[in-house]
């Protein structure tokens, strides 16, 4: 078993290859991003601007535009993030694309995001993270998801909730609740009962029994989606998440820093109120432009007719 306990079940040849590095090392590549606020970037100033915010990494995305496919961001800019910042840079691809990882990977990307807040290049197939050296981040929604993308070689799952920069966190909630819960019920199981409970999450039974063991998941969970206030990071954390991703809506405002030191701050400190009351102050202001759309407010209020 490896030191970290995270990997004991990719032990093949195939994994292990020396051109490539082993599942343990990438995992633990992750692992030294607990405990802290990974922040979506799509210019250069935004990257500068969580660097300075005591962000732990960044990812960089492609800027918003109306309509169109949503693909891997430029890659003038990502060199250009790198060499600006001295923290770790991540870019997103297309869920399949694994053409896009090769070309991040040249280019001696820190991780690589497979994001499905992107387009889709292959429906039915993620991309095999295994023959690549970079960690890849993936999402998952509930437990036999992630656990799927553990078995592609993900070295970091983002559970996921809303996709749309709205700051709605409802998604993201129920979300971490059913990976944690089902965390839960997996470790009060008898050991002859995992082997229906994995046929039921259409999860790899070795990862299961693992996760049972360990009592979480075998990598690293940061939780994604309507984080915009020090608040909402805390509560990601408290409920048992290793750390959080901010999307690129939160630098739009008059003090960008302010809302992200805030949010670190967070989730550095997510079980002490006096700093929680401290980095909340002062940014009714600053979190104004993060709401829900007039018209996502109306398809809420219709439906409760």
């Amino acid at each position: 078993m490896a030191d970290d306990g995270a990997v004991t079940v990719y032990s093949g040849s195939a994994i292990t290859d020396a051109k490539k590095k082993p599942f343990s090392i990438k995992a633990g590549m992750a692992q030294m991003l607990r405990g802290g606020a990974i922040l979506e970037v799509s210019t250069l100033e935004q990257a500068r601007i969580a660097e300075a915010a005591g962000a732990c990494s960044i990812v960089v995305s492609e800027q918003v535009r109306r309509g169109g496919i949503k693909r891997m961001p430029d890659l003038s800019l990502v060199k250009d993030i790198k060499r600006a910042v001295s923290i770790p840079v991540m870019a997103q691809v297309r869920v399949g694309h694994f053409v896009e990882a090769q070309i991040l990977e040249s280019i001696e990307i820190d991780y690589v995001d497979e994001s499905e807040v992107l387009g889709f290049a292959d429906e039915n197939n993620y991309i095999n993270k295994h023959n690549f050296r970079s960690p890849f981040v993936c999402g998952c929604k509930n437990l036999g998801e992630a656990l799927r993308r553990v078995r592609e070689g993900a070295a970091m799952i983002r559970i996921q909730g809303d996709l749309y920069g709205s700051g709605n966190i409802v998604e993201t909630v129920k979300n971490v609740r059913s990976v944690m819960g089902d965390v839960r019920v997996l470790n009060n199981m008898d050991e002859d009962e995992v082997f229906a409970f994995s046929k039921k999450l259409a999860a790899p039974y070795d990862l299961v029994a693992q996760t049972k063991q360990m009592g979480r998941l075998p990598v690293v969970q940061f939780a994604a989606g309507g984080i915009v206030t020090p608040a909402d990071a805390a509560l990601m954390m408290q409920l048992g998440c290793d750390g959080v991703f901010v999307g690129s809506e939160i630098f739009e405002c008059s003090d960008p820093f302010k809302k992200v030191r805030g949010i670190v701050q967070a989730v550095r400190h997510y079980n002490d109120p006096n700093v929680l009351v401290e980095s909340s102050c002062g940014l009714e202001d600053a979190m104004a432009g993060i709401n829900l759309s007039e018209d996502r407010i109306e398809q809420f209020g219709q439906g409760e007719d």
